[in-house]
């Protein structure tokens, strides 16, 4: 499993998402977007977004802090 974490060093949002993966256990790439103007661009494409954070796993994108979204794509919840 690949995952991108597209952020910025200032963003809370980014830091609760990134707290969350390590807590979880999930390696991940933490892109900082602020300082790579080629990682933004491949950000706004994947999301269409310019807002942070922006998650990439395998594929599916998750824009801002979003537990259920990123628990059922790292294929965290049990279902009912």
């Amino acid at each position: 499993m690949t995952v991108k974490v597209y952020s910025t060093p200032t963003c809370p949002y980014c830091k609760l998402t990134k707290d969350f993966l390590k807590e979880k256990g999930i390696a991940f790439a933490d892109i900082d977007v602020s300082a790579d103007p080629s990682a933004a661009n491949e950000m706004v494409k994947k999301s269409g977004q310019m807002g942070v954070p922006v998650v990439d796993i395998d594929g599916v994108v998750i824009v801002g802090w979003n537990k259920n979204a990123l628990e059922e794509a790292l294929g965290l919840k049990v279902k009912a």
